[in-house]
């Protein structure tokens, strides 16, 4: 009888399974009217199999309604060899080698064939067993399915060809920021760092600083503080005391770290009438309507302060002792730049420990190190539309790699932001051709093809396949 044989069989370069340990290749599986042959070259070089150890691979099949286990294959330890010597492990449930003493296994094995192996997955079992045959760890893999039956007709589906955006290269600078609330002693401008919360409201700012500072992949570019006062009181007041203080807090940071001049800069507002502001409009004060008004007017700040006090008391009285306070604070930012990362490894380290610090354009780069829509890859994408959420293209690449895995409700979120480029109109057809609205994916693709996309001749090729077929 002919020989009939698997058309997606590996090729001869070594596929990687099982964290790295194991490898095979020149896989094929072929077949007779009646025999299935099985090939594989498994190598265990690097298996690292110690004295006391053993590594079982178990090849099997298994398909709708059956399944079948093959005969395994042991690479022992030395101690773990010998016993099986001495206990006269049975030649023909088992093959027995000893590590180091063989590299690459040709496995190659013949079963009686039956129908249900067409479309059967053939998976390997990989276990490491101690003394006395104590299993200690186990991992499947699957290393191909089959296709050795008749061929028989399948409908037609849109075969996406996605096409991804290199970001731009920018300056990797970003900023960190917060607010203190520094106690003052009333109407002076010394600062004390033990003073009331002043412990806990230093720490904020030092920690801040430090956390940026003590790395040694970041460059401080510039540390500002504002500092604010509240409307109480007479204005020309209060901006000695928001100058004074801020130029106090000022000198303690530069105290504590000794900053260029260049690189600590200040600045203060009087009275923080923006904060009272938000408060007013979020609160339920029974006059509220009336205090914003005063507030938006363009009396001065003095006049404004009065107003309040004098028109309603009780609420002036509230925000006083509950909102004032907050509104005499210090504001901070400090901007730093990240250095460049050029390693794939390293940026895959970084991407898990702190993705912040990665560009969009790195993100990209270790991608295209990785097998296109494999987990690694996809995340790479979804992590790089995190930390970048507004960005156009973080979005239209999240969108392909989230439509690559058939999830096609975050691929509709992140083609809302991905912008109007002709490649994120491509992106767009692909998902209304995914979604079987051949009609708008036609349009989309049409445009995207005007637009300088070349891909989009084929995705159209593939519509108006598919519209013909729909046609009685």
């Amino acid at each position: 009888m002919g020989l009939s044989s698997l058309l997606c069989s590996m090729g001869a370069e070594a596929q990687t399974i099982m964290k790295n340990n194991v490898s095979v290749s020149n896989l094929a599986v072929s077949r007779t009217e009646n025999k299935l042959f099985i090939s594989i070259d498994i190598d265990v070089s690097a298996t690292g199999i110690k004295n006391n150890r053993e590594l079982i691979l178990t090849p099997s099949l298994t398909g709708i309604g059956d399944s079948l286990m093959l005969p395994q294959v042991m690479i022992a330890g030395r101690n773990r060899y010998y016993h099986h010597l001495r206990n006269r492990l049975s030649p023909d449930a088992i093959s027995l080698y000893q590590y180091g003493g063989i590299k690459l296994i040709e496995y190659r094995h013949v079963i009686p064939y039956e129908s249900w192996m067409d479309n059967a997955v053939l998976n390997i079992s990989k276990e490491i067993c101690g003394c006395c045959s104590t299993m200690l760890s186990k991992e499947d893999a699957l290393l191909i399915r089959l296709d050795l039956g008749p061929k028989i007709s399948v409908p037609k589906v849109f075969v996406p060809q996605f096409v991804y955006i290199q970001p731009e290269p920018r300056p990797k600078i970003n900023a960190v920021k917060g607010s203190a609330y520094i106690d003052f002693p009333v109407n002076r401008t010394e600062l004390y760092a033990e003073y009331r919360r002043n412990p806990e409201e230093l720490m904020k700012i030092r920690a801040t600083i430090d956390s940026i500072k003590n790395d040694a992949d970041i460059r401080i570019l510039s540390v500002s503080i504002k500092g604010y006062a509240s409307p109480e009181g007479s204005y020309a007041n209060n901006a000695r005391l928001a100058k004074g203080r801020t130029e106090t807090l000022r000198q303690y940071v530069q105290e504590l770290y000794d900053f260029p001049d260049t690189l600590l800069t200040t600045a203060y507002e009087p009275e923080d009438w923006a904060g009272l502001e938000h408060f007013v409009e979020d609160s339920k004060l029974k006059n509220r309507t009336n205090i914003l008004e005063i507030i938006r007017s363009h009396r001065e700040p003095d006049a404004k302060e009065w107003k309040i006090k004098a028109s309603y008391p009780t609420d002036y009285a509230f925000l006083l002792k509950e909102v004032y306070p907050g509104l005499r604070h210090s504001d901070y930012s400090v901007m730093y730049e990240v250095r460049a990362y050029t390693d794939v490894e390293e940026i895959k380290r970084i991407m898990k420990i702190a993705p912040q610090k990665l560009s969009l354009q790195e993100l990209y780069f270790a991608a295209q190190q990785m097998e296109a829509g494999s987990d690694e890859y996809n995340e790479t994408f979804e992590i790089a539309v995190r930390m970048f959420p507004d960005d156009a293209t973080a979005n239209q690449n999240a969108a392909n790699a989230a439509m690559g895995k058939g999830d096609m409700t975050n691929a509709k979120r992140y083609l809302s932001k991905a912008g109007d480029t002709p490649e994120a109109t491509y992106s767009r057809g692909i998902y209304a051709a995914l979604s079987g609205d051949y009609g708008k994916a036609e349009n989309l693709f049409e445009k995207a093809e005007r637009g300088g996309v070349t891909e989009a001749a084929e995705a159209l090729n593939q519509i108006r396949e598919l519209k013909n077929d729909q046609i009685p």
